[in-house]
């Protein structure tokens, strides 16, 4: 099976990536690239609710071999963590990087500097990780990247809350979606998350970014090529609305949808204010999240 190049090269020749690139920038101007539509002036240096401005910050990047199995293969999956977050989860386990900022603020150049690192290190993709509210300097990054020789598939790393705008501006150009669903009912995860309309705004993202690549495709040797690639986080007493979250990915996106759910929730950042995130999910209720999976038809599920 030959390698799929990526969608992004296409629209390089055209001239395409570049114009969306532009469309992004112009889009700071009343911003409305994430789902929180704040409309500031970002190329004033005003700042919304991700506490962002034109450029992206970043915490850190290299070669990850703790991401789903077909992200990472052999050499790893080549991920940039990009500072602070479009939402305000309570139990985050990297607060330090989406809360308080932990990184440095990168030009263009230097993002395109990094992806192209990675791909000389051997990465199988560039993984972008927290990237909504960074899509602006992310496109004007990939243009330089591009012209330097970058082909290595995009990996859109989500919490969910992204924009139809957004995500307009990332057809063609993301490779691989891999949105988390972290819940079914919006008016639990309000005060977790401090956002009033989670749930709807994320199953339509994810029906959008389903529409764009399809059900994950892998190469012969197990490599993600293209595709959805979906992570849902298993809470204590059913909290996320696991079984709520599971019938909708089968009825309304494939069941062949790849499915990490995942296993390791612990008490992080605020969590312990906000029972029964104080303690980890029991034996029992992991094993009926993927039991529920199972009955639904979902059996593409991350091997953990």
């Amino acid at each position: 099976m030959q390698p799929l190049e990526p969608g992004y090269r296409t629209l390089l020749r055209s001239g395409e990536l570049r114009s969306r690139a532009d469309q992004a920038k112009s889009r700071l101007q009343r911003c409305d690239l994430c789902a929180h539509a704040c409309h500031v002036n970002r190329l004033q240096g005003a700042t919304g609710n991700c506490r962002t401005g034109t450029r992206a910050r970043v915490c850190s990047y290299g070669a990850h071999h703790g991401e789903e199995l077909p992200l990472v293969g052999f050499r790893g999956s080549g991920t940039i963590f990009f500072s602070w977050c479009n939402l305000r989860c309570v139990f985050c386990q990297n607060w330090e990087i989406s809360q308080q900022g932990e990184g440095r603020e990168v030009s263009a150049e230097q993002l395109a500097g990094m992806m192209l690192s990675l791909q000389g290190q051997g990465c199988h993709n560039i993984n972008l990780v927290s990237p909504s509210h960074v899509v602006a300097p992310l496109l004007e990054a990939l243009v330089i990247a591009a012209e330097g020789g970058l082909r290595l598939p995009l990996v859109y790393n989500t919490g969910g809350y992204d924009s139809p705008h957004a995500l307009a501006l990332l057809d063609g150009v993301v490779d691989i979606y891999m949105p988390d669903m972290k819940f079914a009912d919006s008016a639990t995860a309000q005060p977790l998350l401090d956002v009033t309309d989670y749930a709807e705004v994320n199953r339509a993202a994810v029906r959008e970014m389903h529409r764009q690549v399809g059900d994950l495709q892998l190469s012969e040797a197990g490599i993600a090529r293209r595709g959805l690639l979906l992570r849902h986080l298993v809470l204590p007493e059913n909290l996320a609305g696991t079984d709520h979250i599971l019938a909708f990915v089968a009825a309304e996106l494939s069941p062949n949808t790849y499915l990490n759910l995942l296993e390791q929730y612990r008490p992080s950042y605020r969590a312990r204010e906000h029972p029964p995130l104080d303690r980890r999910p029991g034996r029992g209720e992991l094993r009926a999240a993927k039991a529920a999976a199972r009955e639904l038809g979902l059996k593409r599920l991350e091997r953990g």
